[in-house]
């Protein structure tokens, strides 16, 4: 039989003190809220959220705060004064978590950093996201995701080798900071159930970064030359690109020697796979742009659906090369609730639900986000 399906997501019960703001902390806490934590969103009174004042808006509201911020209280606090301050401490006395992105130290000067909340709660679980982690020479500088990207390497593999290094087109540092954040504070929460203790969970983004950089490290050690930009192909792999089709571009990720003759066929060419030029991995890698050539000579007569079809059917991993209109428009995305929707009185909210979907206690979206202090009078007379 099926798992009964609960109504209580994993994290009910869970308090969430949410000091972040713009995207990876509040990415963060935002999948926590989903999964059933009480999140606190504290923000300044005046203009909340940084990224509350970031376009394009849809009815007054910044659709970029609106699609971080779901599953939240707004609580206003004024934390230089000693009202706001004071509240705070009282609602650290009652949390399971604090979450902050301040520059390291800044909390120190409010009375807020990891030893004096950990004062006040034993139990407290303190996580800080930065630009370089709570230690080492650049500890004190802030960190955004387009610096990060450059200094940890990813934009210098980005984009083509003939022009200049290129920004991923998403915050991605953020969003893997917010990963890993996520990950910290669940395990922590696991190590406190033994141990009664909370602890500090330091989570920089350039590390995040250069976590993922596995496969240019690999390079690097292995053939000590310096990798660097190779545009859609794969540094190691061919074919493992987007190639021009007749009415738009397919991607292809042809990554053994099964594939490759799957591939040949697939696509009505099969001498090419005992072409000597392509024979192994090895050989298709070194006359990658010959290979492109002779590809796209096949697929210039060819649309991406007629390909995707072929290629399908032999079980060749392939797929179009989409915008994001076309991406949401993926027959996937209504087959699992991909897009969720909000109702607020001004406005409708539409956002991607949350990724990770477990059979027993999935999570249980209620609040849409909220307006700036929208939760203050609830959450203070509760103290």
């Amino acid at each position: 039989m099926p798992p009964t399906v609960t109504t209580m997501p994993p994290l009910n019960g869970l308090r969430v003190i949410d000091l972040t703001r713009v995207v990876a902390g509040p990415y963060c806490t935002m999948m926590l809220g989903d999964m059933g934590a009480e999140v606190l969103k504290i923000e300044e009174p005046e203009h909340g959220d940084d990224s509350r004042g970031w376009g394009p808006y849809i009815n007054g509201w910044s659709s970029f705060f609106l699609e971080l911020n779901r599953s939240k209280k707004s609580v206003t606090l004024d934390l230089k004064k000693k009202e706001g301050a004071q509240a705070l401490r009282r609602l650290i006395e009652t949390a399971d978590v604090l979450i902050e992105n301040f520059r390291p130290g800044s909390l120190a000067e409010l009375g807020f950093d990891y030893a004096s909340a950990s004062a006040i709660n034993l139990r407290l679980i303190y996580c800080s996201i930065s630009g370089y982690g709570q230690t080492g020479p650049h500890a004190h500088l802030p960190g955004y995701d387009a610096v990060i990207q450059g200094e940890a390497g990813i934009m210098d593999m980005t984009g083509f080798p003939d022009r200049e290094p290129t920004r991923v087109g998403v915050a991605i540092t953020d969003y893997l900071a917010g990963l890993y954040a996520m990950q910290g504070i669940l395990l922590a929460l696991m190590d406190r159930e033994r141990s009664g203790q909370g602890q500090h969970v330091d989570i920089a983004l350039f590390d995040a970064m250069l976590s993922v950089m596995r496969l240019p490290l690999g390079v690097l050690l292995a053939t000590g030359t310096n990798p660097s930009r190779v545009g859609n192909d794969h540094l190691s792999i061919a074919p493992y690109e987007s190639l021009r089709a007749k009415d738009g571009y397919i991607i292809v990720a042809v990554a053994n020697p099964r594939l490759w003759g799957r591939f040949c066929d697939a696509i009505g060419r099969p001498a090419l796979r005992d072409d000597p030029r392509f024979a192994t991995n090895t050989d298709r890698v070194t006359n990658r742009q010959v290979l492109k050539q002779e590809l796209e000579a096949v697929f210039a007569r060819l649309t991406v659906g007629e390909l995707t079809t072929r290629l399908q059917a032999q079980n060749v991993p392939c797929g179009r090369v989409r915008s994001m209109r076309e991406a949401l428009e993926h027959p996937q995305v209504k087959a699992r609730d991909t897009l969720l929707t909000q109702q607020r009185p001004e406005l409708t909210v539409e956002t991607l639900a949350p990724v990770v979907k477990l059979s027993r206690t999935p999570a249980d979206v209620r609040l849409p986000p909220p307006a700036l202090g929208e939760h203050t009078k609830e959450i203070l007379e509760q103290l």
